[in-house]
C-alpha cells in the first residue's frame, strides 16, 4: 500500500477503503435523508486536518439528529466504521463527525452562514454541489 497516493487509504479488516468512495457514500446518505445545498470539498493537498469535508443544510434539529443518525449507521453497515468523534449536538445548530480522511459538517442555515466553512475553504476544489 502506497500511503504517499493522492488517496490515502485506511484499512477495515480485509477490506481497504478509499478515502474519496467514503465521502461519495456519505453525501449520498444525507442526499437521501433530504439534506439540503450539499457541498463536497476536496481540500487536498493544502489541508493536513482532512482530505474531504462534506457540508450540508438540515431545516430543523431533528432533521440533524436524523442526518447524523442515518450517516453513522449507514457507514457503520456499509463499511463498520465509526466516526473518531462528533461534536456539537442538534440542539445548537452544528454537528461534525470526523471519519479521518473525511469531515461532515451539518449545519442548520444560520450556523451554516456564521461559520462560512465556503468561505474559509474558498481555494478548495468543490467536486459535487448539489442545491
Amino acid at each position: 500500500m502506497n500511503l504517499c497516493s493522492p488517496y490515502r487509504l485506511q484499512v477495515l479488516g480485509a477490506f481497504t477503503l478509499e478515502s474519496i468512495e467514503l465521502a461519495r457514500f456519505i453525501v449520498n446518505s444525507v442526499e437521501d435523508k433530504k439534506a439540503e445545498d450539499i457541498l463536497l470539498l476536496d481540500l487536498r493537498p493544502d489541508a493536513i486536518i482532512a482530505d474531504y469535508f462534506v457540508i450540508c443544510t438540515g431545516n430543523s434539529d431533528r432533521q440533524l439528529r436524523a442526518l447524523a443518525d442515518g450517516v453513522r449507521e449507514q457507514v457503520k453497515e456499509k463499511y463498520g466504521k465509526l466516526p473518531f468523534s462528533v461534536e456539537g449536538t442538534p440542539d445548537s445548530g452544528w454537528m461534525l463527525m470526523d471519519y479521518g480522511d473525511t469531515v461532515v459538517h451539518l449545519f442548520q442555515e444560520e450556523k451554516r452562514s456564521y461559520y462560512d466553512l465556503e468561505g474559509m475553504w474558498r481555494s478548495a476544489h468543490v467536486l459535487l454541489q448539489i442545491q
